[in-house]
């Protein structure tokens, strides 16, 4: 048992866990032999599975979600397997035909890709894979800094406007792209432009959970972007296709981006970057992480690399995070916090290159001295070393860039023939991709060793889906699907909607939207293909909206959360967040309930 004082969390062993679990499973399989167990026990293990994702990652006392998943799929696999096996047609045939049968069940089911896509969304996870390798690829070329800077200065610093921009074209990319590495790089791009700003804290924080929406919300306008929205899509196609996503969810994205730049409006007012007046660091976001990335295999902000050497600063520490919260430049807060010039050295070294750590705190110390000419020929110095960065820079955009003809091509390939698998696609995009970062190792295994954490994040699910494909076996979802049928006759398709919409919406607050999305959209199988569209469009605002309302929601709402609580107030709680949150999210409910009526309406005069 593991203890993290400064968060007072206690994370419990997992494989402690996995074994208690095994026994179990043992135990049950040993039960079953001679008291049946009933549908509804299987279904109640589920269920208790998804409820202890939410207890084990919110309470003091934390389990690792892999070892929950996987070893519960344990318990629930030996459940469905005293159920199943002893009337099930393998038994029977296998008494007939001999073990033969067990065989040819197991390629079918367990070794084809047709029976692993039906069993856990093989497909799915492929793609999801290719996708996090595909994008981690795509970050290290620094392609959103390029153009969140290039909008600044075409926007002439006016940071309401230029923060909106970012987010509408973060929201495109999401739905095309991964919305978890979307927000982890917007977060870093838009946290730079505000402290430029001299943003306060709590407007800091907002900015930082709006984040959420855009790459959640915003992003649903296209089933790639979002997991949740893949696996709803794999469950209903093919009623679910690109024409649905658009035709349907575009409308609510649009409507949700619109409804976010308000807010960054009313939260930025008119304030101003002035753009003639940033060093020459801070003019050149793209060019310093990308050879932080060269150089150094990592990539941090200001108020991350300052967290990383609290202890090495010392009593400078404080005043430093004070001035970078300001708006100050790391090298310009080093200097004028009387940080000796050997440590300052040794700082701009790590941070940015030990080639120039002495150039740079040169060109520092002369801009703060008001030594114009001095400056200038530092600034000349370093402009001659950047050229050649940025020149590679560019080199690995362009092959980037190049690199979405084939991810877009396997696309459309997928659309027009649905046999074709859809992992291809994420896959020759980051192979394209990858030669651009080749022949640079330390950015190669930056890549690498981002797109590998970041899929961590979803192997939870591959346990998850199987025991959810499990439970439908079992007829589970067939009885929903009855009572969904039942309610539509009682209180109308529009009615039900609202319902579907709040139900994915308060269930996606507390578990996992992932989750959410495959239980809803298998119950939605059985209901009449009129209806599909109108219900699914609900549950996929519901569980994208839910996913943002609290810190759990979703894999973009941890992501900030921790971001939040790491680089900018670590006091900051759950009911903080949920208090911020809920403004906008009764918006956007109040926008989708008015979608969901106007869409109920709009069909109930086509059917007639």
């Amino acid at each position: 048992m593991e203890r993290t004082d400064s968060a007072k969390i206690i994370k419990l062993s997992g494989m402690k866990f996995l074994v208690i679990f095994l026994v179990l499973s043992v135990m049950i399989i040993g039960i079953g032999e001679f008291f049946p167990f009933p549908n509804w026990a299987m279904a109640l293990e589920v269920l208790v599975m998804i409820l202890s994702l939410f207890i084990f990652g919110s309470i003091r006392y934390r389990l690792d979600k892999n070892a929950l998943t996987y070893g519960a799929a344990l318990v629930i696999s030996a459940t469905f397997w005293t159920i199943w096996w002893p009337t099930s047609f393998l038994r029977q045939s296998m008494r007939v035909s001999g073990a033969g049968r067990l065989w040819d069940f197991i390629k079918s089911h367990f070794i084809s890709f047709r029976g692993l896509d039906a069993m856990i969304h093989a497909d799915t996870m492929l793609f999801i894979l290719g996708l996090t390798l595909f994008v981690s690829v795509i970050t290290q070329t620094r392609l959103l800094e390029t153009m969140s800077f290039a909008i600044l200065k075409k926007n002439r610093g006016k940071l309401a406007l230029t923060v909106a921009l970012i987010a509408a074209l973060v929201a495109v990319s999401s739905g095309i792209l991964d919305g978890v590495s979307m927000i982890g790089l917007m977060i870093r791009t838009i946290v730079v432009i505000l402290l430029l700003a001299k943003t306060r804290d709590d407007t800091l924080i907002y900015i930082v959970m709006i984040s959420t929406i855009v790459t959640t919300v915003c992003g649903m306008w296209l089933a790639y972007g979002e997991p949740p929205n893949l696996i709803m899509k794999a469950n209903l196609y093919p009623h679910l296709d690109n024409v649905f996503f658009l035709r349907y969810c575009l409308p609510v994205a649009l409507g949700s981006y619109l409804i976010v730049a308000w807010n960054i409006r009313r939260k930025l007012g008119k304030r101003k970057i002035l753009i003639e007046k940033l060093d020459f660091i801070e003019s050149r976001v793209a060019d310093v992480r990308f050879l932080q990335a060269m150089r150094h295999g990592k990539v941090l902000v200001d108020l991350e690399f300052l967290k990383e050497h609290e202890k090495s600063l010392g009593h400078y520490f404080h005043p430093l995070l004070k001035d970078i919260h300001q708006g100050m430049s790391l090298g310009e807060a080093i200097v004028r916090a009387g940080v000796p010039q050997e440590k300052r050295k040794e700082m701009l070294g790590i941070f940015i290159s030990e080639e120039i750590a002495e150039t740079l705190d040169n060109y520092f110390s002369s801009e703060i001295e008001g030594d114009g000419p001095g400056s200038q020929k530092f600034a000349k110095r370093l402009k001659i070393f950047f050229t050649e960065i940025k020149k590679r820079r560019i080199r690995t955009q362009r092959i980037g860039i190049l690199s979405f003809i084939p991810f877009i091509g396997f696309l459309i390939w997928h659309a027009v023939q649905h046999n074709f698998p859809l992992f291809p696609a994420s896959f020759a995009a980051f192979v394209v991709a990858f030669i651009g970062i080749s022949l640079i190792p330390k950015m190669r295994r930056l890549a690498l060793v981002e797109a590998r954490r970041e899929f961590a994040e979803y192997l939870f699910l591959i346990p998850l889906f199987f025991c959810i494909t499990l439970l439908q076996k079992t007829g589970f979802f067939g009885q929903i699907t009855q009572f969904l049928s039942w309610a539509l006759k009682t209180i109308g398709a529009s009615q039900l909607a609202i319902a579907q919409f709040g139900g994915a919406t308060v269930l996606s607050a507390m578990l996992d939207n992932n989750v959410v999305a495959d239980f809803a959209g298998r119950a939605l199988q059985g209901i009449e293909v009129k209806f599909i569209h109108l219900f699914a469009m609900a549950q996929i605002a519901g569980y994208a909206v839910g996913g943002c309302w609290t810190h759990i929601g979703s894999a973009q709402s941890v992501l900030a959360y921790s971001f939040i609580r790491k680089e900018i107030n670590k006091h900051f709680t759950p009911f903080q967040w949920i208090k911020s949150m809920t403004p906008v999210i009764i918006e956007i409910v109040i926008l989708v309930t008015l979608i969901v009526y106007f869409e109920g309406w709009l069909m109930s005069h086509l059917l007639r």
